[in-house]
């Protein structure tokens, strides 16, 4: 019944005291993911659309890290500063769910880190 911690380098650091994600009993537990570039460890320049896209390619490679898939996804929650960008994520998230989509829901916050537009979380199994 221990917990397993998830680390890859495919996807941002951890920016505080948590980690990319936790397994246990198969279950995947993906801590929010923003719009870090892995690679250069910065912000992806443009707006929501190319956010939302890192955010997405993101979540992927800790999953992929944890023997799970965006296929395997159960729950997402999305985080978004401007309840305008709805339309566009929804474009971008879309792409990565051809059928059966996750449950999910979306609030809008005051501010996320690194004031970015968009973070998500998901919960999957393995």
């Amino acid at each position: 019944m221990s917990k397993i911690k998830v680390e890859t380098k495919s996807a941002p650091d951890a920016l505080g005291p948590y980690s990319q994600a936790i397994i246990h009993q198969g279950i995947v537990y993906c801590s929010g993911q923003i719009a870090i570039d892995p690679n250069k460890n910065t912000i992806v320049e443009g707006g929501i659309t190319e956010q939302a896209d890192q955010v997405m390619k993101n979540l992927k490679s800790v999953l992929m890290a944890a023997n799970s898939d965006m296929e395997k996804i159960l729950k997402c929650t999305i985080y978004l500063n401007d309840m305008s960008d709805f339309a566009a994520l929804n474009e971008v998230y879309s792409t990565y769910f051809k059928s059966d989509p996750p449950a999910r829901e979306t609030v809008a916050v005051k501010g996320l880190p690194k004031d970015v537009k968009v973070e998500i979380s998901c919960i999957a199994y393995q």
